[in-house]
C-alpha cells in the first residue's frame, strides 16, 4: 500500500471536500416481536442452536432493517448507501454534508453521525477507524509450517483428532483469488468446506477474481491450506465462509460498516469464529482518522460492533496491528476480542507488532503467535514466507477451532481464557508480548479440568423496572456490564455480596442489557426501563 501513501501526501485537500461518510440511525423496525416469536424467519437454524446452547438472547437487533427506510434513504438527493446494519439499526451513507444532513427531516431517521467528527452538532462515546492490512488421531507432515503450529502446540490437538471440524470460521478480508482452483485449496474444496462467499464492497460473490487483492487467499492458508507432506494449516478441516469486507482502493470509514455487516451475516449463519487480519485507525481523509485515545474499546463503529457481536456469541480473533509502538488498532482494542501480536520463529518480540496501553480497558495484545515469515502458500500455489500480524492471527484462530472442537460445552469467553491462562507469561503480561505465546493442548487439559461456573441461580428483578433492580444469588466477585438494544456501552460495575441493588431510575424508557460475568462464565440478561 505505498503507493496509495504516496499519493495521499500530494493529493490536496479538495478533493475530500465533496462528500462526506456518515451513519444514519433509524428509529424503528419491522415486525419485531413477530420475528422474534418465530426466529427461523431472520436467523438459520444453525444460529439458534448455538444461541440456544450459550444461553444468548434473541432480541431487536437480530431483526433485519426496515428496507423500505433504506429504499426512501436511497431515493434521496446525493445519497448513496454503501452498508446497513441491523445490530445498529442504521445504514452507511455517502454524499455532500448538505445531503446528508437533509435526511433529518425523514420521520424515520432518529440520528446522525458524520465520520468526521468535527461535523457533528453534538459528541457522543459512541462517536466513531483505519490502517490496512495488519501486514502483509491425525498425523500430519507438517513441512516448513512445522515451526508456527508447533510454537502453540496445536500439532498435539491434531494427534488427538481435533482438526477443526464442526467449527466454522468467518474469513474477513480484501480478496481470495485462485482459491476455487489452487492445489492448496483442493482438500478444503473436495470436502465441501467453503460454505459460502461474499463481497460486501462491491455486492457480489466474485471474490475469487484475479483482480482482486491477494491477502485473503493468504490468510486463508495458514488455517485451512494443504500440500501433502509439505504444508498443513492449523484447521485443516474446519468450514469457512469467505468474505470481503476491505476496499484495498482507499481508506473510509465504510469499511467499518462493511465489517459490521458482515458479522451479522456470520452470525445469522451460526459462524463460531471471525478472524479479522484487519486493523482501522487511520483514514485517507485526515478529519475521519481516530486518536490514540479512542483506541479504548468502546469508541469505534468497528469496535462498538465487535462488541455486539461477541455478545451474540461469537468468538472473535483479530489481529493487534502493524504500528510497533504507534499502538493497537482497532477492533483489537475491544476487551471482547482476542488481539494477537506478533513473534518471530524463536518467539522473541516482532518489532512491527503494535503494543498495547493502559489506553485499552483489558490487556493488549492477549497473546501472540509468529507473524514474522510466516509461513503460508501464495496465489502461485508456491510456499513462501510473509510478515504480520495478519498472519499470527489467524495461524492462532486456527489453533482456536481445534480447541473448541475439543471443548464444545465451552462459551466463547471460556476459551479466550483459557487460551490466556495457557501461555508463557500469563503471571507477568506486558505491552508487547501480552499474556505471551499459548499452549493450546494445555488449554485443552486445563478446560477438561475446570467446571462450569453456574450463574443460573442469579436472580434479576423486578422485570420490567421503573428503577431501581436487584441482583440476587451472587456467589463470589461478579462484573455487570450494562449495554442499550444498540449495543452502547453503558456502565460497568463490580458485586461481590450475595445481593445487591442498583437504581437505574436515569435511564430512558427501553430495552437493556445485563452482561453477567463471574469467573470463566458470563450470561446476558434483557431486562426493560418502564
Amino acid at each position: 500500500m505505498k503507493f496509495l501513501v504516496l499519493i495521499l501526501f500530494v493529493c490536496p485537500s479538495f478533493l475530500f471536500s465533496q462528500n462526506e461518510d456518515a451513519w444514519v440511525f433509524l428509529t424503528d423496525k419491522e415486525n419485531v416481536e413477530a420475528s422474534i416469536a418465530n426466529p427461523i424467519s431472520i436467523l438459520t437454524q444453525k444460529a439458534i442452536d448455538k444461541k440456544q446452547r450459550f444461553n444468548i438472547t434473541i432480541d431487536a437487533r437480530d431483526v433485519p432493517v426496515n428496507e423500505n427506510y433504506i429504499t426512501q434513504i436511497k431515493a434521496q438527493t446525493g445519497i448513496a448507501v454503501l452498508a446497513k446494519s441491523k445490530w445498529f439499526n442504521a445504514v452507511h451513507v455517502r454524499g455532500s454534508e448538505t445531503d446528508i444532513k437533509a435526511l433529518a427531516v425523514l420521520s424515520f431517521v432518529d440520528s446522525i453521525d458524520f465520520a468526521d467528527d468535527n461535523l457533528n452538532t453534538s459528541k457522543s462515546v459512541a462517536d466513531k477507524i483505519v490502517n490496512k492490512f495488519e501486514g502483509i488421531k491425525t498425523t500430519f507432515n507438517y513441512g516448513s509450517a512445522t515451526n508456527q503450529i508447533e510454537m502453540i502446540s496445536g500439532d498435539n490437538l491434531h494427534l488427538d483428532d481435533f482438526t477443526g471440524s464442526g467449527i466454522t470460521i468467518a474469513i474477513f478480508d480484501s480478496g481470495f483469488p485462485n482459491v476455487n482452483t489452487m492445489g492448496g485449496f483442493e482438500r478444503l474444496r473436495n470436502a465441501g468446506n467453503i460454505l459460502d462467499v461474499y463481497d460486501f464492497v462491491n455486492r457480489d460473490t466474485d471474490v475469487y477474481n484475479a483482480e482482486q487483492h491477494y491477502h485473503g487467499t493468504l490468510v486463508l492458508s495458514t488455517m485451512a491450506g494443504y500440500i501433502e507432506n509439505s504444508y498443513v494449516g492449523t484447521a485443516p478441516d474446519a468450514s469457512y465462509y469467505l468474505f470481503i469486507t476491505e476496499d484495498v482502493s482507499s481508506e473510509t470509514p465504510a469499511e467499518e460498516s462493511y465489517w459490521v455487516e458482515a458479522a451479522e451475516r456470520a452470525d445469522s449463519l451460526g459462524v463460531d469464529i471471525i478472524n479479522t487480519s484487519l486493523g482501522y485507525k487511520v483514514f485517507d481523509n485526515a478529519s475521519y482518522t481516530y486518536t490514540d485515545a479512542e483506541m479504548n474499546g468502546y469508541t469505534t463503529f468497528i469496535t462498538r460492533g465487535a462488541n455486539i457481536a461477541f455478545e451474540k456469541g461469537l468468538l472473535l480473533i483479530t489481529s493487534a496491528g502493524n504500528e510497533g509502538t504507534d499502538g493497537i488498532t482497532a477492533p483489537a482494542d475491544s476487551p471482547n476480542t482476542l488481539s494477537i501480536g506478533a513473534v518471530n520463529s524463536n518467539g522473541n518480540y516482532a518489532s512491527f507488532s503494535s503494543v498495547g496501553s493502559s489506553i485499552q480497558p483489558t490487556q493488549k495484545p492477549d497473546v501472540v503467535a509468529q507473524g514474522e515469515s510466516s509461513v503460508l502458500i501464495n496465489t502461485n500455489n508456491n510456499i513462501s514466507t510473509a510478515s504480520g500480524t495478519s498472519f499470527s492471527s489467524p495461524i492462532l484462530a486456527g489453533g482456536i477451532a481445534c480447541l473448541w472442537q475439543a471443548l464444545p460445552s465451552k462459551t466463547p469467553e471460556e476459551i479466550m481464557q483459557l487460551v490466556r491462562q495457557s501461555a508463557s507469561q500469563y503471571a507477568t503480561p506486558d505491552y508487547f508480548l501480552g499474556y505471551g505465546i499459548p499452549n493450546l493442548y494445555n488449554a485443552y487439559n486445563l478446560g477438561l479440568s475446570v467446571k462450569n461456573t453456574s450463574l443460573t441461580q442469579l436472580k434479576v428483578y423486578p422485570n420490567p423496572t421503573s428503577g431501581k433492580v436487584y441482583f440476587s444469588g451472587i456467589n463470589g466477585e461478579t462484573s455487570i456490564t450494562v449495554f442499550n438494544v444498540l449495543g452502547k456501552f453503558l456502565g460497568y460495575y463490580n458485586f461481590t455480596s450475595e445481593t445487591e441493588t442498583m437504581d437505574f431510575s436515569f435511564l430512558k424508557s427501553g430495552v437493556y442489557f445485563f452482561k453477567i460475568e463471574q469467573d470463566n462464565s458470563s450470561r446476558t440478561i434483557k431486562f426493560i426501563k418502564e
